[in-house]
């Protein structure tokens, strides 16, 4: 099949399963604006901005090391198995410390009065972990679809489960006191029941991936978990300081801000704000599925180097569009989410943004992946961390939140600017920069000019923003229609 519909076959149903669960899933932001305050959605913020770092420390880099020796190996089967047994054991014993020191974890978390976060984000952790790799081995064997429906199951499952405890046992047990619905809910849980109906839903997904566990012999090769764990241990520090570049600011803001300026409250409005950038989330999500499997497969096709730029290209391409369109009606976007947390809306335009360079990043990302040379990736990752954590210690104490945003808005830039250098070195990938860098400048021009339409009525407003909108695809077009012509008559040789 040629290539690039390959790639863009495989990212249809990635991208169709990611965007159409995730953006279910998204409705529970603005569901969860509605339902609590700031100060109560800042906790969900806080909590979850913990389980992303420990996720990342709990796989260890193992699913890029997966994909790296399963695609290469004569027994990928003994890979998987390996690689399975490795986390089993990991996630056995992390959640066994966590329920067992849960009490001084709380404390020092400064949620003393709630051990049972602890236990159950241990729960849901561990469930995430484990599955990482049987959700791995559907990508390399190119199974999209289950892949697709086992990912979908979860998203319905944790709306489920939200709107019945958040929503539908009170309304019951407002009309009938004593209904059976009292045996498995408490008003005074709370925002919890955010905690509980993921990890109920974590269970469900752990349940359908059984077959696909249980599907293989197993065998444990120390010597390639060794291999493996040296591949992947640079990967485990990229996770890590990746983590720190998009969440410590939600960690560090409590600490960060002083008492009397609410911080849990700065965060829980932060917070929803930032999920607002969640259609570029989405489409980077959708692309990683299917370009990681995609470029290791090709790793030994030696005229890659060319393709690689065009679909950098086009990314970024599609990425603009994305912020152009949420920028331009962000004014209609922000009426799903509660005006308590309008006030956080500044900083969307900086995490769109963040989050395109974050993408373009794990594009280029493929040199020192293919060049096994991952140790860059955790020098690039650790600058960034370095940038990240001095700009929230120096802005958010003066700037709030709004200091969180420009940190990790540099934060990504510079390391854009820093893996395309060292890239040209180690792996020369020819980028059009003259043609991206004209797409980025059209798409900022088009931007600021918009800011000035905020002062005319809304219809006058929304159609100049819309003559914007396709004055950018007017250039796109004017500048790719060759090319676009020939990818789509281009056959594989």
């Amino acid at each position: 099949m040629n290539s690039f519909k390959k790639l863009a076959s495989d990212t249809v149903i990635y991208g169709a399963s990611s965007i159409i669960g995730r953006f279910l899933n998204w409705w529970l932001v603005p569901y969860y604006s509605f339902m609590f305050l700031p100060e109560e959605y800042g906790v969900v913020t806080n909590m979850y901005a913990y389980v992303a770092f420990f996720l990342v420390l709990l796989t260890y880099g193992m699913e890029t090391s997966y994909f790296r020796y399963a695609s290469k190996s004569k027994n990928p089967e003994g890979v998987y198995s390996t690689s399975i047994i490795s986390l089993f054991f990991t996630t056995f014993s992390f959640v066994l410390l966590a329920t067992v020191f849960r009490h001084p974890i709380a404390a020092l978390l400064n949620y003393p009065d709630h051990p049972e976060y602890i236990w159950w984000f241990a729960l849901i952790l561990g469930i995430d972990a484990f599955t990482a790799i049987p959700f791995a081995r559907l990508r390399l064997n190119n199974r999209p679809i289950k892949f697709a429906f086992i990912k979908l199951v979860f998203i319905g499952f944790n709306i489920a489960f939200n709107l019945f405890f958040i929503s539908l046992c009170p309304k019951i047990l407002e009309h009938n006191p004593e209904s059976v619905i009292r045996l498995v809910y408490s008003k005074e849980i709370g925002v919890g029941y955010v905690f509980i109906s993921n990890l109920l839903a974590s269970v469900i997904t752990l349940i359908l991936l059984v077959p696909e566990i249980f599907r293989i012999k197993f065998s444990f090769d120390k010597k390639l978990l060794k291999q493996m764990l040296n591949y992947g241990f640079p990967i485990l520090i990229v996770g890590l300081m990746g983590m720190v570049n998009q969440n410590i600011d939600k960690v560090l803001m409590p600490f960060l801000i002083p008492a009397n300026q609410d911080p849990i409250y700065q965060l829980g409005v932060y917070g929803a704000s930032y999920k607002l950038a969640v259609l570029m989330n989405m489409f980077i999500q959708a692309f990683r599925y299917a370009f990681e499997p995609f470029f290791f497969a090709r790793s030994d096709v030696k005229e890659d180097q060319k393709m690689y730029a065009t679909v950098m290209k086009y990314f970024v391409i599609f990425g603009l569009l994305i912020f152009l369109g949420m920028m331009l009606y962000l004014d209609i976007i922000k009426v799903i989410i509660d005006t308590n947390y309008h006030e956080g809306l500044k900083v969307v335009p900086l995490v769109l943004m963040a989050n395109l360079f974050y993408g373009m990043y794990f594009t280029q990302s493929l040199w020192y992946k293919l060049t096994d040379k991952t140790r860059y990736g955790a020098y690039m990752a650790i600058v960034g961390a370095v940038i990240t954590l001095a700009l929230n210690i120096l802005l958010v104490p003066v700037m709030g939140y709004m200091g969180s945003a420009i940190a990790v808005f540099v934060c990504f830039l510079v390391m854009v600017v820093i893996s395309y250098v060292l890239g040209r070195k180690f792996y020369p990938v020819p980028y059009d920069l003259k043609r991206i860098g004209t797409y980025f400048v059209v798409a900022t021009i088009l931007y600021v000019v918009s800011i000035f339409s905020n002062q005319q009525g809304a219809v006058v407003k929304y159609a100049l923003n819309t003559i914007l909108l396709l004055l950018f695809l007017v250039t796109i077009y004017h500048f790719e229609k060759k090319e676009v012509r020939r990818l789509l008559h281009f056959r594989r040789r």
